[in-house]
């Protein structure tokens, strides 16, 4: 038998509408939807401040001049079209398709030429927001509550690489000094593991290189990757999975940062190399102007260990972002390890690679100390207690976990700040027990989540009922 929808009067819809904004999750996102937007004119105004434009400004200019990134606007897109039908798909990646053809003939008409961005990805933008107007315009109720939610999704991942980039710009222009001298003597404790994986990494040769820097670069890809996993039956039961990798990716996003601004670190390739071979690939805003040898403390990275010294603070120059403590690199690929566990074997194979690489690469490249990626992991870890226990009405197990783990990551910043030299004077103490550290907060969290999860099958079929919203 064919289905037929039901028709709803427009006074029943609306009174569906409203019941769904009276929710209090709905009043919440409301709430945190304002919080950042305003968060964002905050960052809009800090980084005219000094000269440049801010995450709206460089969102916007989008609209029509080329995109710094056309992959991250159609992955953002494909997000979206989570909530549509399968010939609403095709009809939205083909107007994509042809509104990029036509801003491609437009450009090549007026040899307007792209030299910063990609050629690509306009007509992902204008899709995102003509289903927005669509929502506003030709939908009502859930299915418009849907919608939105779909584009809110897909700009939310837009807006999030956009402050991020300004963030990074706001701490090298606000933090003159780093504390790169703390953290390298303090990974004397954990046998220096970026000198050593830096030599591996060049033992390696191109081929090494490059498979480590793609999977490094396109981190974002594969979170996308998962999280359409997760979405795959949003368009059949007009619902969003309550926890998902997207909520967690933006949430590190967003609170990492702010401790970049309490703890500066540039790396060891920079405060211990020249910082020029892999200069391209970190800076965001000058990538023609490299960091001068002058400011590192020698060209000591990977060839020879840094000295065991006191460390002090140590001046730096005004370009390099100081976004290593803790390695959000790392606690994003922590999440996507997570996130892929229940998933079919090769996604979980897909998420343990991407770990093990990621890891490899940070190291390897130079970006971070091994003192960074625990900070990492335990960080990851922190969030994504939180968000589950958000989920559940914030029970006794949860908070506990949330308390300890917070407690962790801040006694591993305090000593990294306060004992670094006892650290590296002591390794075979102190290097046990910041892994033991990092390990029982795996532990914590594998245990209290693992009592979580339902038993049996119709176990399983409600908590899959209550995950959905």
């Amino acid at each position: 038998m064919r289905y037929r929808p039901t028709r709803i009067s427009p006074r029943i819809d609306r009174g569906i509408t409203l019941s769904v904004w009276r929710q209090p999750r709905a009043r919440l996102w409301a709430v945190a939807g304002v919080v950042a937007l305003g968060f964002l004119i905050a960052l809009e105004f800090a980084a005219r401040r000094y000269g440049l434009p801010g995450p709206i400004t460089n969102q916007t200019r989008e609209v029509i001049f080329a995109p710094k990134s056309g992959g991250l606007l159609y992955a953002s897109m494909a997000l979206m079209m989570v909530v549509l039908t399968w010939r609403q798909r095709f009809i939205a990646v083909g107007a994509a398709i042809g509104i990029d053809v036509a801003f491609l003939a437009v450009r090549s008409a007026l040899d307007a030429k792209v030299t910063e961005g990609h050629p690509f990805g306009n007509g992902a933008l204008w899709v995102i927001l003509g289903c927005a107007v669509i929502a506003v315009t030709r939908r009502t109720g859930s299915e418009r509550v849907l919608l939105l939610k779909g584009v809110g999704l897909a700009l939310l991942l837009m807006a999030g690489r956009k402050t991020g980039d300004t963030w990074l710009f706001i701490t090298s222009k606000t933090r003159p000094s780093v504390l790169d001298q703390y953290v390298a003597t303090a990974d004397h404790a954990l046998g220096n593991p970026s000198w050593l994986i830096g030599r591996i990494v060049e033992a390696t040769g191109p081929i090494g290189f490059n498979v480590l820097d793609f999977v490094y670069g396109q981190l974002p890809v594969a979170a996308v990757v998962v999280a359409l996993y997760q979405f795959r039956g949003v368009a059949v039961q007009r619902r969003f999975p309550r926890h998902h990798l997207v909520r967690t990716f933006l949430v590190i996003g967003l609170l990492g940062p702010a401790f970049y601004m309490i703890y500066p670190v540039v790396g060891p390739v920079f405060a211990f190399g020249t910082g020029t071979e892999h200069w391209a690939a970190v800076s965001l805003w000058a990538p023609e102007s490299p960091p001068s040898v002058q400011w590192a403390v020698a060209n000591l990275w990977p060839q020879t260990l840094p000295p065991l010294s006191p460390p002090h603070h140590m001046p730096f120059d005004e370009i390099t972002p100081r976004n290593c403590m803790p390695s959000l690199h790392t606690a994003w690929a922590v999440a996507i390890f997570i996130h892929t566990r229940k998933g079919p074997r090769i996604l979980r194979y897909a998420g343990t690679f991407w770990l093990i690489a990621t890891l490899a690469a940070t190291l390897g490249f130079g970006y971070h100390y091994g003192a960074d990626l625990i900070a990492g992991v335990v960080f990851t870890l922190t969030i994504e207690a939180a968000l589950r226990t958000f989920d559940r009405g914030w029970d006794r197990s949860g908070l506990w976990l949330v308390a300890y783990s917070s407690a962790v990551f801040t006694a591993l910043l305090l000593s990294y700040r306060c004992l670094p030299l006892e650290m590296a004077r002591h390794p075979w103490l102190y290097g046990p027990l910041l892994l033991l550290a990092m390990t029982s907060v795996i532990y914590g969290y594998v245990r209290t989540v693992g009592q979580w999860e339902p038993k049996g099958e119709q176990a399983r079929a409600t908590e899959r009922e209550l995950e959905l919203v």
